[in-house]
């Protein structure tokens, strides 16, 4: 039974189990008082224990966000895009609430704003992030939750995979517009990419040593999945790597870029080709999709490409019927 008294001029509920420490807490309240006693002996029943609060009633969400991005992001493959996503979440209204009084609306009403916006994609991923720091929290950090409230949110629907692959004339106008830029490694790192179908990270962190023009392979020694992968490379992509090796034989990076530096490039680049919709990861998407219209199976092109799933394969995957019109007689 829990212990109700008046001390110091408020309500002070206590609430004693055996084997773990007494918990007690002070209100304004007689009632406030007795519901928080029956909430923690409820849980107490449920679970066997009186579960301690302190921690998650003293940190906010702001300060366990900060906490996971200085622990535990650091170590991980999407580092840079995780830390500014965190770095966003903590300036939000939410990042003040207190653990303990997080609730599932709280998320939701997160959600519902965000959505005004930033894209649906990008509400699932903030999401996820504070969901799996929540989890650490209760896991290695010592706070202690009765449920984690964004696991009960909903997801926003993320609209289809895009399906833009080139039109008729529209990769010749691309390189052409290459040419008339500032970014001389530009154009064979889209050349690259058509070629291979390797991610925009994989190609900037493509390293010489792991190249070997005369056995036509790359090799990528950690993957956005964190596994390795030998990637082929045709007549095209040799010849376009042998060029870039003899303009500078002493670098030790393919392509000594910056994402950044790639991403703003690209943007003049498909102004000047008249392709604004066209984005630097349709590269990937028609990569695999002629990869598909030269012939080679699923496990083929999955080791390729670095696909774990067909499920996530099929979405970069677009075949035009009209090319496939021949393969049916």
């Amino acid at each position: 039974m829990a212990t109700i008294r008046k001390l110091r001029g408020r309500w002070q509920a206590q609430v004693r189990r055996r084997g773990v420490p007494p918990r007690a807490k002070s209100f304004d309240s007689k009632t406030e008082a007795e519901r928080w006693a029956r909430d923690l002996e409820a849980e107490a029943d449920r679970s066997g224990w009186v579960a301690d609060t302190r921690a998650a009633e003293k940190t906010t969400l702001k300060e366990l966000l900060t906490r996971y991005r200085d622990e535990v992001t650091p170590g991980k493959r999407g580092s840079v895009s995780e830390r500014a996503r965190i770095n966003s979440i903590v300036r939000c209204p939410i990042g003040h609430r207190t653990l303990a009084k997080l609730t599932s609306s709280d998320v939701a009403t997160y959600r519902d704003e965000r959505l005004k916006s930033v894209a649906p994609a990008t509400i699932v991923r903030e999401l996820n992030t504070i969901s799996h720091a929540i989890e650490i929290a209760t896991r290695e950090w010592g706070l202690w939750l009765p449920r984690n409230p964004v696991r009960l949110v909903r997801r926003p629907p993320v609209p289809r995979g895009r399906t833009r692959r080139f039109k008729e004339g529209e990769e010749e106008a691309l390189l052409t517009a290459c040419d008339r830029g500032r970014t001389p490694l530009l154009k064979p790192l889209i050349v690259l990419a058509i070629e291979t179908g390797m991610r925009r990270g994989e190609l900037l962190d493509l390293r010489w040593e792991h190249v070997d023009l005369k056995r036509s392979v790359a090799h990528l020694p950690l993957t956005k999945n964190g596994d390795s992968r030998d990637v082929p490379l045709s007549r095209r992509a040799v010849k376009v790597l042998d060029e870039v090796h003899s303009d500078d034989p002493k670098r030790d990076r393919v392509f000594p870029m910056t994402g950044n530096a790639v991403r703003l490039a690209f943007e003049h680049l498909r102004v000047r080709a008249g392709m604004s919709d066209f984005h630097f990861h349709d590269l990937r998407h028609e990569a695999i999709s002629r990869l598909f219209e030269k012939g080679l199976n699923i496990v083929e092109v999955s080791a390729i490409s670095g696909h774990r799933e067909l499920k996530m394969l099929k979405r970069y995957t677009h075949l035009r019927a009209a090319d496939l019109v021949a393969r049916l007689d």
